[in-house]
């Protein structure tokens, strides 16, 4: 079996390659720019761009599954044109090209904020409708626009399963992601202040065991979450300090303060870092889908997160041993 990796250089597709290579499986590795967490990995390269179906259906020649991690993730909305063109037809071109090589099996990665989150008294799970451009961020309204074409492309015969991980932390962080750069921020006192409001954190690892769990036993057209623990950032800052001995951020500003200064200023930036810490749309994001079910996927997948604390405690590990918890 030949099994063909989109977003090779993205947390989720780092960690999904090493265990696909420590199982024996052969990988054929899509790059577009950035190679920094393919170094020390011995595997098939093909160099591939959603924006060119010509070159996707090359990468995907002889091969039977195609895990489609590649995204693009930004909660600013100066960024919609690429978002649209990326996660919309970025997507629209894997399906055709999947169908074109006659792919077996389709496991594409969607986000829980594709997922409306309309009743905050109800846990979301599968059964929540698909977000709207109201509903969500720009992001999530593009990953639930791609969605909703896997979707067809499964009703229409396409074997494709649909994965929604949560707010995802771990090893093998390269870039770092937006949320390993949070954590770091954290750690280095970049944050002014902290916001009402958080996150479900999830393991890589266990979504990485459960995208596994997903292109053996998940069924043609579902969906599954792939969740861990609710903690608000007020309590993710205690636990960095727990897991660390280093102060964080202390100050905690109401949701509607922070939303009234990043509309003025298009974002809160982080002390050191060229990224806005609290956009407008990131506030969106951390007041949604505080309860969440994984239980759908622990049925049928057998999937089982971790603990928040060991996630937390083999993060900074890797972040230490490279090199970026140095002053």
């Amino acid at each position: 079996m030949i099994a063909a990796i989109t977003g090779t250089s993205g947390h989720v597709g780092a960690s999904l390659s090493r265990s696909l290579l420590a199982a024996g499986e052969r990988v054929r590795l899509l790059v577009h720019e950035d190679t920094r967490a393919l170094e020390d990995l011995s595997a098939e390269r093909v160099q591939a761009d959603l924006t060119d179906p010509h070159s996707l259906r090359r990468a995907f020649e002889d091969v039977e599954i195609v895990f489609h991690l590649a995204a693009s993730i930004s909660l600013d909305r100066r960024h919609v044109e690429t978002l649209r063109r990326i996660n919309i037809e970025g997507t629209r071109h894997v399906i055709q090209a999947c169908r074109d090589c006659s792919v077996r099996r389709l496991v594409h990665f969607s986000s829980i904020e594709a997922l409306a989150d309309l009743n905050p008294r109800k846990a979301t799970d599968e059964n929540n409708p698909l977000a709207g451009p109201g509903d969500t961020t720009l992001y999530g309204w593009t990953k639930a626009e791609a969605e909703r074409l896997v979707l067809q492309a499964a009703a229409d015969s396409l074997d494709a399963v649909i994965l929604s991980p949560t707010a995802i932390l771990g090893p093998y962080d390269f870039k770092p992601s937006h949320l390993g750069r949070s954590l770091l921020d954290l750690y280095h006192k970049r944050l002014p202040a902290l916001i009402h409001g958080g996150f479900n954190w999830v393991d890589v690892r266990d979504v990485v065991d459960g995208t596994l769990a997903a292109a053996q036993l998940g069924h043609r057209g579902e969906r599954y979450i792939l969740g861990g623990t609710w903690r608000s950032l007020p309590e993710m800052a205690a636990l960095v300090k727990e897991t660390t001995g280093r102060e964080t951020a202390r100050a905690v500003l109401p949701v509607w303060l922070a939303r009234t200064a990043a509309a003025i200023a298009g974002g809160l930036p982080a002390l050191s870092s060229k990224y806005p810490a609290f956009t407008p749309d990131a506030l969106v994001a951390i007041g949604k889908h505080r309860k969440i079910s994984c239980e759908k996927a622990e049925r049928e997948l057998g999937y089982k997160p971790r603990p928040l604390e060991q996630t937390l405690r083999d993060t900074f590990s890797w972040f230490r041993e490279q090199g970026l918890l140095e002053e």
